[in-house]
Parts: C-alpha cells; sequence; structure tokens
C-alpha cells in the first residue's frame, strides 16, 4: 500500500491547523453576534438529540481518515508485539485515566475559582471524551516526521480502531460514572453508532471501490480527500464558535485554563511510552510513532461525541476544542524529542 517516493510528512492546512482553528474561533464569535438566528436555527435542525447539519460536517472529517486504514494491517501487529503493547496499555489503561485525573485536580481546584461552576462537570466530560480516543489520521504524519516504521504505525492505527468500536463506550460511561457525571446511555450509543460504526464501514466500502483502480488512484484519491476533512472540522468549529462566543468573551482565560491539563497530558503519555519501549529494547523507528500514537487524541470524534451528549453551548464541546486548538504544536514539540533523543534512546542498545 505504501511506495517508498518521498511524499510531504504534513500538509499545508495540517501544518497551519492552530492558526485556522484561532480564526474558526474570531469568525465564529462574531457571526455568532451578528446573526444570532441563524444560529440558533441551526441549533434546532436535530433527531434524537444528533444536528443533522454537524452530523454530515463529521462523516466528511472523519471518513476520509478512515479511508487510510488497511484493517489488514493486523496480522501485522505480532511482529512487533513490544511497541503494539506499550502503546495499548497507554491509549487504554493511562491516557483516558490520568485525563480523569488532571481534569479534576485542575478544573475542581487548581482554576476553579476562575471557572463558571455550572460548566465544571461538563469541562471535565469534555476532557475525558477528548482522552478516550485514539487518534487516527494525524498518527501517520507523525510517524513520517520522526521516520517511524510505517507497517507498525498502519498496524496499530487499525488494531486502536478495531477496540475503539467496542470499548470507546464503555470506557467513557466509567470514566464519567468515576467522575460523578451522568452518564445518557442512549445518547452515548448512538454517538457511537453515528460517529465510529457507521463510518467504518462506509470508509471501508469506499477504500475497497477506490482500491480498484489501483494503488495510485487509491493513493491520489485519498490526498484530495484530505481537504474536505480539514474543511469540515473547521467549519464545525465555526459553528460551535458562534454558541460559545458569549461565554469566551466573558472569560477568556477559561480556553488557557482548560489546555493545561490537555499538554500535561500529552507530555506524559508520550514520555512515558517513550520510556517503556526504551526499557523493552524496542527499535526507535518503532518505540517513535509509539510514543505519538500515546499521546495524541481523535479530537474529531471527540468533538462530535461532545456536541452530541452535551450540546453545542456546553464547556464538553469547548474543552474538545482547546484538544484541536494544541494538537498540532504541542505535538510537533513531541516529535522534534523524538527525533532529537534518537541518540540517547539508541545508547541503551
Amino acid at each position: 500500500m505504501r511506495d517508498n517516493n518521498p511524499k510531504p510528512a504534513i500538509g499545508f492546512f495540517e501544518r497551519y491547523l492552530t492558526v485556522w482553528v484561532l480564526l474558526c474561533i474570531v469568525a465564529g464569535i462574531l457571526a455568532g453576534r451578528a446573526l444570532p438566528a441563524v444560529f440558533q436555527g441551526i441549533a434546532r435542525l436535530e433527531v434524537a438529540q444528533v444536528n443533522l447539519p454537524v452530523g454530515v460536517l463529521i462523516w466528511v472529517m472523519i471518513i476520509p481518515m478512515l479511508v487510510k486504514i488497511d484493517f489488514g494491517a493486523l496480522a501485522q501487529v505480532k511482529s512487533q508485539w513490544r511497541g503494539i503493547g506499550v502503546t495499548l496499555a497507554i491509549n487504554w489503561l493511562v491516557k483516558p485515566f490520568s485525563m480523569a485525573l488532571l481534569g479534576a485536580v485542575f478544573i475542581r481546584h487548581v482554576f476553579v475559582a476562575w471557572l463558571p461552576p455550572e460548566q465544571l462537570d461538563s469541562y471535565i466530560a469534555g476532557l475525558i471524551l477528548l482522552a478516550a480516543a485514539p487518534c487516527t489520521a494525524m498518527v501517520f504524519v507523525w510517524s513520517q516526521l520522526c521516520k517511524g516504521d510505517p507497517y507498525f504505525t498502519l498496524s496499530q492505527v487499525a488494531l486502536n480502531d478495531t477496540i475503539m468500536i467496542v470499548a470507546f463506550a464503555p470506557l467513557v460511561a466509567l470514566l464519567l460514572g468515576l467522575a460523578s457525571i451522568t452518564v445518557p446511555w442512549d445518547t452515548l450509543m448512538v454517538s457511537v453508532g453515528l460517529y465510529i460504526v457507521v463510518p467504518v464501514i462506509l470508509a471501508q466500502v469506499l477504500r475497497k471501490w477506490l482500491l480498484a483502480g489501483g494503488v495510485a488512484a487509491f493513493e491520489r484519491a485519498a490526498a484530495k480527500l484530505g481537504p474536505y476533512s480539514i474543511a469540515a472540522l473547521l467549519l464545525t468549529l465555526v459553528l460551535l464558535f458562534a454558541f460559545q462566543g458569549e461565554a469566551i468573551t466573558s472569560q477568556p482565560l477559561v480556553i488557557a485554563m482548560l489546555a493545561v491539563p490537555i499538554l500535561i497530558q500529552v507530555l506524559f503519555n508520550s514520555g512515558l511510552a517513550y520510556w517503556l519501549n526504551r526499557q523493552l529494547g524496542v527499535p526507535h523507528c518503532v518505540a517513535g510513532p509509539s510514543s505519538l500514537i500515546g499521546a495524541s487524541n481523535f479530537f474529531e470524534l471527540a468533538v462530535a461525541t461532545a456536541i452530541s451528549l452535551f450540546g453545542f453551548q456546553s464547556g464538553a464541546a469547548l474543552a474538545t476544542v482547546v484538544g484541536v486548538l494544541i494538537e498540532v504544536p504541542v505535538m510537533l514539540l513531541v516529535v522534534a524529542i523524538v527525533n532529537r533523543s534518537q541518540h540517547w534512546y539508541e545508547a541503551k542498545a
């Protein structure tokens, strides 16, 4: 599936994602203030608590990413079982619980005096949703940037997506329950069906159809679909900030405070995964993507689920958007650390 020709590791839209998100914040706030009736009408377009415009945008966001996943790569899992094991442990046993803990510490204690009390639970819920789903598409970018083994990356992402289909809802419900947040099980299950199960099926059908034209044609089609995914994400953010504008302008430091636990958990989980791989003698080309997969998040899914469970104007939706805001600069920092520490990493061997 992957050729040996060098390709740009990170596209124009992805490289400047933080800039686009900041512009969407401004555009959304201004649009929400100028056209409140329009956005209130959009918010009312719901079926079974699912907002239809956002539902369409989420599919456009997620499906191009899932098209890249080859579930046949699961057969390769056994060849790098140590790196796979470390990443799975971080993704499913450490990251969600560490984020729930960090959220409780910072939201309920450190920053509690500066945050609206009615949104505390919602902020924590958003942080949990952000950490509960491992990253999918952007992992390939981070892996390329740290010269990671592409076959390990592909097999790890395929395995994570398979696990996510059955584990995402129970894990989110468990962590929300531990945080004393009411779990809307019906809405949660609808979200899993709409934003994981159905997109995975559609993406694999589309993948098979595109591959019928050959690998080169598939690569070209996948590249063309990428910008649609980013555009759908940005349009969703405009809608979110159109509803969040008043809350943000009244408390502009909320975004900075929400970014703190996200930043800490990324650095902690990537560092822990990197160190564990080194202790187990895993090659650097596997340890790099392993630590990056263990740290990054499937923020598109988190945004979609937060909107479905708690609504456009919730603190949960805002918290997941903060994850989008800092994803690229923080992960580029982690990539730089992985690359510059290669000599230290391999000195142990």
